[in-house]
């Protein structure tokens, strides 16, 4: 089944040139931890990670100063979608409209007067520029913690609720919202709580995370339960794991989850045995040489097509999974047999299993 068959139903929205909600594919964001007024460096590092899967990036906008780079950025990366993300201060919004942002970041109870959020939202709707409110479990508003008692799950949806209907009450409705805490169990709920709550009337694609998530291996452990439970109930349209590492990172797990929910296809699909006493190839290394080897060596376009990779370490399991795959291994005493859509083809040395499994993807497929 396809993921928009089962999928809360949701309008499409777009951030420059992606595509959010609707039928549109899950899409994956990242934040630059540089500071935006070293716009070079913002510029090299926006580029890397677009290369590698990213399709929005998020800058914060902390002052003017920040607001002016952001200008500067954009014009370097006129077809990259930046996401402007400001705070408290509704001038900066305004300015990052003018200097061409794709889509404002900010809380509307937290900037003000209702004149004040006209103003963001008058801005926004003339540029076409959806406005992304963002709940975290830290920032619920003094009055939403006195009625829960702390930033409950029901808390944090009630907190983007009331965010919304103040753009709403401008006649603004091109919104994604976020709930999102550093517990998988509270943001699983809450964003099931706000999903249910805006029902059919409120069609607001919802942008998935953990925040706060932690280091590159936890982190990661808890964006895919959090991100991919939500995934698998129909919730959702773009994701951001959010991890205490190189954002390069954020983008590759990413896409992993989406891949490993069935919610995107494309590239390469690695199989590979966790090994036991009956292998006789050191698959462990093989498999990470692979992993780190095929995105430099293989053609550019093998990421637009879904190919299974089947690395298995010996003949119980092995040519059952390779025969299975598009392509494969079945490891033997230091060699392994290769199978190449369904057939044995030939025997490789240990030695040279990786080199050939590269050469026979560029050539094949």
């Amino acid at each position: 089944m396809n993921y928009n068959e089962y999928r809360r139903k949701t309008k499409k929205l777009h951030v420059g040139e992606t595509a959010v909600g609707g039928d549109s594919p899950v899409s994956v964001q990242s934040m630059s931890n540089i500071d935006t007024r070293d716009t070079d460096r913002v510029i090299e590092q926006t580029r890397r990670l677009f290369k590698a899967g990213c399709q929005i990036m998020r800058l914060a906008v902390p002052d003017a100063e920040s607001a002016e780079s952001f200008g500067r950025i954009k014009k370097a990366l006129p077809h990259v979608p930046l996401t402007a993300d400001i705070h408290f201060d509704y001038r900066l919004a305004l300015e990052c409209v003018r200097q061409g942002a794709d889509k404002i970041r900010i809380n509307p109870g937290n900037i003000g007067g209702e004149d004040r959020v006209k103003a963001v939202a008058d801005a926004c709707r003339e540029r076409g520029i959806p406005i992304r409110i963002g709940v975290n479990g830290g920032s619920v508003s003094k009055a939403i913690l006195a009625r829960f008692g702390s930033p409950t799950p029901e808390a944090l949806a009630e907190s983007a609720i009331e965010h919304a209907s103040l753009l709403e009450k401008q006649g603004f409705f091109d919104i994604l919202i976020s709930v999102k805490a550093s517990n998988v169990y509270d943001t699983v709920t809450a964003n099931r709580i706000l999903a249910a709550r805006l029902g059919e009337e409120r069609p607001y694609p919802l942008h998935l995370g953990v925040t706060e998530a932690g280091t590159a291996h936890m982190g990661l452990v808890k964006s895919a339960c959090g991100i991919g439970a939500l995934l698998c109930s129909g919730i959702g349209d773009t994701i951001r794991v959010s991890l205490t590492a190189d954002p390069l990172l954020e983008v590759a797990e990413g896409i992993s989850i989406l891949k490993a929910c069935g919610v995107r296809e494309g590239g390469l699909e690695v199989i590979s045995c966790p090994t036991c006493g009956r292998t006789r190839i050191d698959l462990i290394a093989m498999v990470e040489e692979f992993e780190r080897r095929a995105p430099l060596e293989l053609r550019e376009d093998i990421t637009d097509k879904h190919i299974k990779v089947a690395l298995m370490g010996c003949a119980v399991n092995g040519p059952g999974e390779a025969r299975e795959a598009d392509i494969g291994i079945a490891g033997g005493q230091g060699e392994a047999l290769l199978f190449v859509k369904g057939e044995s083809v030939r025997k490789l040395t240990e030695g040279d299993i990786v080199g050939e499994l590269i050469k026979e993807i560029n050539a094949i497929f």
